[in-house]
């Protein structure tokens, strides 16, 4: 990976959209969810989408070369167009694509796109005709416990993990664990209410959350995320661009960022030694963890290789925008992301939650007796998840967080500015990515003014774009020779 990561690479520019219910506007189509992130994140960067020499475009719902269509309005300029699937994870599997191609001196500016037109209710499975890549997961968990056939499969992984992580810290009691989980919802709605890209801005009381309908077990419907409309984008940038166009005031460095997948042994021992790659139906119930099936160690692999690579560790990380499709997923990532110790688990995060005085944003105490605030955006609970816009959204969050631009929602170090954020995004099946980013102190200067450029703060206010903002943007026609 060191090869490949050679040449420092910055967020230069973000945008995207509002997350929305899933057909609420009849002219939300992908080429026009895209075309405003694009747009809005080439605006933020002052540049032009012929600058762009390659872009990774993730979604999971639709047909191939969907990236292509989206990009076209902005120029038919030529330039490698990548289309990624990665489940939850494709955002941030777009942003590691975008991010490696600079890094290792392919592109000098590049683009990660994601968007995602969604169906109303649970995932579902699309193709009936042939394997599900979720079988070895399943048959894991049907080896050690019996399946409900009422419960969709994503909650019912998460849950499962989520109830084995109570239980081996001694919370076993399903009341108890409903009041953890309704906990870390109630935080992440209350922090959307002061995010206009969030799909709900209601806020919930633990005591709501605890009352809405039961999903499974201790995890309630406000407890999980909705499916979503939506798309963002990040443009990625070398120093030497960055220095070019005068971008260092607002430039975020990618400081260290790994994707894992699962290892041998996180599905037990499910897939067996068989050449033909399948499931093995004698899998011992004993060697199945619902923990590792939901990503908690691929999860934890990528975040200390992240932090290796960025020479930091979980003390140093004061805002964190983590992948909570459900509650019980961003129970479960404390631990792999190292913020807890054996001797203060999740569960102790959680119970320390408090309110910081007049405004909304609810901090945890980690075991090094630091301090973290989880999801100020919302988080997926309440922004929403187009799986394909998911990561790079996460992004954009962290990047407005650590340029300061997120008014009453900004996060601070002890009330100090942020130079530091870690971001979590995970899919079953799996990928779990992990992204350190820092603001650099060789950048130090004036702050970028966003509405001096923009007219208004993108981090604060979302607003649409106009066909005058998209001509500001569309690639240029190329010089004559």
């Amino acid at each position: 990976m060191s090869a490949m990561t050679s040449r420092k690479v910055y967020v230069v520019g973000v945008g995207m959209t509002r997350f929305e219910k899933p057909g609420k506007r009849d002219d939300f189509d992908y080429p026009e969810m895209a075309r405003e992130a694009a747009t809005k994140a080439l605006l933020d960067a002052n540049v032009t989408y012929d600058r762009v020499q390659a872009a990774y475009v993730g979604y999971c719902y639709g047909d191939s070369t969907a990236g292509q269509r989206a990009l076209y309005p902005l120029g038919m300029t030529g330039i490698p167009i990548v289309n990624v699937n990665n489940n939850c994870s494709t955002g941030s599997a777009a942003l590691l694509l975008a991010r490696n191609a600079i890094a290792a001196g392919q592109a000098e500016c590049a683009m990660a796109l994601g968007f995602e037109k969604m169906a109303p209710g649970s995932l579902g499975s699309v193709w009936t005709d042939r394997e599900n890549p979720l079988a070895p997961h399943v048959m894991a968990i049907a080896s050690k416990t019996e399946m409900n056939p009422k419960v969709p499969i994503a909650p019912m992984i998460f849950c499962l993990g989520a109830m084995e992580y109570c239980a081996e810290h001694g919370v076993t009691d399903e009341a108890a664990q409903r009041r953890v989980l309704a906990t870390i919802a109630h935080k992440n709605h209350l922090h959307s209410t002061l995010n206009p890209y969030s799909q709900f801005r209601d806020e919930y009381s633990v005591e709501q959350i605890e009352k809405s309908r039961k999903v499974m077990g201790p995890l309630n419907m406000l407890a999980c995320c909705p499916t979503s409309d939506g798309s963002a984008c990040a443009i990625l940038a070398s120093e030497a661009f960055v220095h070019a166009h005068g971008l260092e005031a607002q430039a975020i460095e990618i400081a260290g960022m790994a994707m894992r997948t699962d290892v041998v042994g996180d599905l037990g021992d499910v897939l067996g030694t068989a050449a033909n790659g399948r499931a093995n139906p004698d899998a011992a119930p004993e060697s199945v963890s619902f923990q590792k099936i939901a990503g908690a160690h691929m999860s934890q692999l990528a975040a200390e290789a992240a932090m290796r690579e960025a020479g930091v560790t979980a003390r140093d990380i004061c805002v964190v925008e983590l992948h909570d499709c459900f509650a019980a997923n961003e129970l479960m990532m404390y631990d792999a992301l190292g913020f807890t110790s054996p001797q203060f688990s999740a569960i102790d995060m959680v119970r320390s939650m408090t309110r910081t005085p007049g405004t909304n944003a609810i901090v945890a105490q980690t075991a090094a007796g630091t301090h973290v605030t989880v999801n100020p955006s919302g988080g997926l609970l309440s922004k929403g998840h187009p799986l394909g816009a998911t990561g790079i959204a996460q992004c954009a969050e962290l990047s407005w967080q650590l340029r300061g631009w997120c008014g009453p929602r900004q996060v601070t170090d002890n009330g100090r500015e942020l130079t530091c954020a870690l971001q979590h995004n995970v899919g079953l099946g799996g990928a779990a990515v992990v992204t350190v980013y820092k603001k650099p102190a060789a950048f130090a200067g004036n702050k970028v003014d966003p509405t001096a450029r923009i007219g208004y703060n993108p981090a604060v206010e979302a607003r649409s774009v106009s066909d005058e903002d998209v001509a500001r943007v569309r690639a240029r026609p190329a010089a004559k020779l």
